[in-house]
């Protein structure tokens, strides 16, 4: 089945194209994650056939939970000052 992006999703891939993009449900609140073809192939292999994505939702969320407020992003947030 192929679903055919919106205009919001166009738009965020395009602003960090090499991340996924964490969407949510607003009726169900259900969190997914969408990712490039050849970045999914590149995962795919490293989880083997045995491997069912719904094994790994527990790790995704809490990997995205501190999102920008993650230790560390501080950093981030300052790195032009801080590069030279």
């Amino acid at each position: 089945m192929t679903v055919t992006l919106t205009r919001e999703q166009r738009e965020a891939i395009a602003a960090h194209p090499d991340f996924p993009l964490e969407l949510v449900d607003p009726e169900t609140n259900r969190r997914y994650v969408l990712v490039s073809a050849d970045m999914y192939e590149r995962l795919k292999g490293l989880l083997g056939e045995g491997f069912h994505a719904s094994e790994v939702y527990a790790a995704v969320d809490r990997a995205f939970a501190e999102g920008w407020n993650a230790q560390g992003m501080d950093d981030y947030d300052h790195y032009e000052e801080r590069r030279q």
